[in-house]
Formats: structure tokens, C-alpha cells, sequence
């Protein structure tokens, strides 16, 4: 099966600034008449650590692998000759052109249930595994070597080789759909999976998949989970308002986030671990100080906001996925509402919209230049990010807020304004 990337013309998809986001293409999947039905879903869209590749799942056990700089450069080119849609050559990754190893080519990979959730990992070897009484190891992953995690709908959690699809790994103990995974991004290839059997497991792919934890305390079905960006605290989110902040050096819970009145689906910190976003079904996304709990900003999808009873139950404006921008200013969210929205971390409404039908999930490329966006279709669309030069101020407070939280902020002998601003407690 093929993709096909259907381009927009200079001068559509685009309209007054800071009103409609530019749409820049899309990835498409054929299909068939009597194939209009669940299992086509995009689940989960993801980028390479490297920005090498793109990967989503779309539908019926597949995952599509594309080298991202080709597929960026066929948007932006085709764009500018005006040309209209085109289909993606496929090398089989099983025969033909032999390409060098970590070169990208595009494929296929059937993993033999549907995707839920995936993952990139790339290893970094001077991190040890934590196993340290095992001498000997099936697998040893050098700096070149770059991993994909699919997490699937009969529990299993299976590793590929990126650059080969070979299956490397097989991971068996959920006993329900894993919805989400996320790699720990310092290298260690700690690998944790989110399930609906209400559990959190922690996984050592250095130690040739060893699960290490599990981590109990959901009452119900965890949706997502992510890592702060040095790996130390993990949030993990679920149905009955759940946010939880865990010590991932104890495998402990730090403290539970009290402020959604409806099932929480989707989490992410910001570059500098400074800022939470987590994203409701109850019309909301709110951004948090995770060091203190505290409740910082909320990026309202229905207005009036709507009171508590009504947030908690069923609506038109649930906000199924929230990302944050790699330049810690930009933030998007999919609601049911057919809406993409991008917002920025100083302002209360949307920056900039556009139009999505069925949105389920999204993610910013490594660069923060572009979004992705999967749909229940098993498309993918994408927009440009909204460009913004960020001021010498934020970039400042970035480089100090990595290295310092914000309990250490408070210490600091500075002008209470300044400490403020460093705390994000301006939003």
C-alpha cells in the first residue's frame, strides 16, 4: 500500500496572518469502497530524535516509515511549481536498490495488530543499563542505531530496526491495548508504556527488554505518558481526571495534579521541563509548573468556559492531543470541534486555526517548523508552524530554567519581577 501526498497551491490553505494556519500537504492511503470503517486510524504520528524519519500508523497493522527531508522538500517544491498531488515511491526495505546502512529509505512495517502508540529511540552508549549483574547481551545498540517502539491492541509492545525493519524485540505483560510509549530522552533506551490495564511498565532495551517497573495508581485506563526533557520525572495521564508526576531515579509517585474535571489524553513538557500541557476531554488544556503543581495557564476550546458538570461529560470540543513546540513558545491542540489550533505561551486565545476533520493526535518535527496531524482516515496532514523570533529574554530564561527548578528560581537573590518572569508565573 502507498502513500499519496496531495499538495495545496501557493496562495491556498493561507489567509490574513495570525488567522488560519498554512497547510502545507498531506499523506494519504488508498482505499478501497468497502473499506470505509474502524481500524483506519491514525493513532499516533511521531518524528525521529534526528528528524530523519516521520512514522505514523495508518490503520489495520501498518506503519508507514517516510525520510522526512524528502517528504519536506516534495511538500515545499511541489508547492512552489503550483503542481498537484503525487505519489510517493516505496523501496521495499526486503530487496531491490541496497541502500547503506542509516541511509533513509521509506517503508513499510506490519506489526500484526493495530497501533495504538509509537515511539522513536536512539541510543547514546555511554549510558549503561541499569542491570548491572548481566555480563552478556543479545542486542548492544551503538550511537548509529535508531529504534521504533509500536505499542499494540493485544498488549505487546514490539521494537524494530528503523533502518532495516527488522523485528528486534517482542515485549509481552500488559493485558490490554498499550496506548502510548515514550523512549526516556537521555540516550539510556528506558523504554515506558502506557496501557489500559491501568499500568505504567519501564522497560530496559539495553538489557535486552527487561521490564524493570511497574507503576501502579491509575483506577483506570492511562492514555499517555511523557518524559521531562532530562529523563528524571515522567507524567502520566488517564480517565477519572488523572495526572500523575513520578520520580523515575525511585520509581515513587511525587504528587498527583488536581484541576481537570474529565479524562485527561495527552501530555507534554516543554524543552526546558519548565511547563507541563496536559489536554482534557473536558475543553481544556492547561499548562502547569510540574516542580510545585501549580496551575499556570488554561487554553480554553469553548467559550464561556463551560462549568464542571458540563466539561465532564460528553461534548463537541474534547481535546484529544496537545504538543508543545521545540522553541517552548508554541503549543498546538486537536479537538473534536474539526479545529487545529496553535497558541503561544503569552497569549489566552489561538494564534492561528485550521480546518481538521477527526483529529486524533499530533506532533511538532524536531525542528518545530512543521506539524503533524493523524485523523481517523489514516491521513496525515500538516501545517507550518506560525513563525515568531523569540526574544532574548525567553531564550535566557530557557538556558536557566533547564538547569534550575523552580524551587531554586524562588531562592534566587533577583528583583521579584524577574523572578517572576522565570517562573512563568506571568502567563
Amino acid at each position: 500500500m502507498k502513500a499519496v501526498i496531495r499538495l495545496v497551491p501557493p496562495g491556498l490553505g493561507q489567509l490574513a496572518p495570525k488567522c488560519k494556519a498554512k497547510f502545507i500537504g498531506e499523506l494519504l492511503v488508498p482505499v478501497a469502497p468497502f473499506d470505509q470503517k474502524s481500524g483506519r486510524e491514525t493513532w499516533t504520528v511521531a518524528f525521529a530524535p534526528d528528524g530523519s524519519y516521520f512514522a505514523w500508523s495508518q490503520g489495520h497493522r501498518i506503519v508507514t516509515l517516510v525520510p522526512w527531508s524528502k517528504c519536506l522538500k516534495n511538500f515545499v517544491g511541489e508547492c512552489s511549481n503550483g503542481a498537484g498531488p503525487q505519489r510517493l515511491s516505496r523501496q521495499n526495505s526486503e530487496g531491490g536498490t541496497v541502500v547503506p546502512v542509516g541511509e533513509p529509505r521509506e517503508h513499510t512495517i506490519d506489526c500484526g495488530d493495530v497501533v495504538w502508540g509509537l515511539a522513536f529511540g536512539s541510543s547514546v552508549p555511554e549510558k549503561q543499563s541499569r542491570c548491572v549483574n548481566i555480563e552478556w547481551h543479545r542486542f548492544k545498540f551503538g550511537q548509529d542505531q535508531l529504534l521504533l517502539a509500536t505499542g499494540l491492541n493485544n498488549g505487546r509492545v514490539k521494537i524494530w530496526d528503523v533502518y532495516t525493519g527488522k523485528l528486534l524485540l517482542n515485549l509481552m505483560d500488559h493485558t490490554d491495548i498499550v496506548r502510548d510509549l515514550t523512549f526516556a530522552p537521555d540516550g539510556s533506551l528506558m523504554l515506558v508504556s502506557a496501557s489500559r490495564d491501568k499500568t505504567l511498565r519501564v522497560w530496559d532495551l539495553k538489557d535486552d527488554g527487561n521490564m524493570v517497573k511497574v507503576l501502579r495508581g491509575h483506577q483506570n485506563w492511562v492514555y499517555c505518558s511523557a518524559f521531562s526533557p532530562d529523563s528524571s520525572v515522567l507524567c502520566s495521564v488517564g480517565a477519572s481526571k488523572s495526572v500523575f508526576l513520578w520520580d523515575m531515579d525511585k520509581y515513587s509517585l511525587i504528587r498527583k495534579l488536581e484541576g481537570h474535571h474529565n479524562d485527561v489524553v495527552s501530555c507534554e513538557f516543554s524543552p526546558d521541563g519548565a511547563l507541563l500541557a496536559t489536554a482534557s476531554y473536558d475543553t481544556r488544556v492547561i499548562i502547569w509548573d510540574p516542580h510545585v503543581g501549580t496551575v499556570l495557564l488554561e487554553l480554553v476550546h469553548l467559550f464561556p468556559p463551560p462549568s464542571p458538570i458540563f466539561a465532564g461529560g460528553a461534548n463537541d470540543r474534547w481535546v484529544r492531543s496537545v504538543a508543545f513546540c521545540h522553541d517552548g513558545r508554541h503549543i498546538a491542540s486537536i479537538t473534536d470541534d474539526r479545529m487545529v489550533r496553535f497558541w503561544t505561551i503569552d497569549e489566552k486565545s489561538p494564534k492561528a486555526i485550521a480546518p481538521l476533520t477527526n483529529g486524533l493526535c499530533c506532533a511538532f518535527s524536531t525542528d518545530g517548523s512543521v506539524l503533524a496531524a493523524g485523523s481517523r482516515d489514516g491521513s496525515v496532514h500538516f501545517w507550518a508552524c506560525p513563525k515568531s523570533i523569540a526574544s532574548l529574554q525567553h531564550l535566557c530564561r530557557m538556558a536557566l530554567r533547564r538547569v534550575m527548578s523552580t524551587q531554586q528560581v524562588q531562592t534566587l537573590p533577583i528583583p521579584p519581577r524577574i523572578r517572576s518572569y522565570l517562573s512563568y508565573q506571568d502567563l
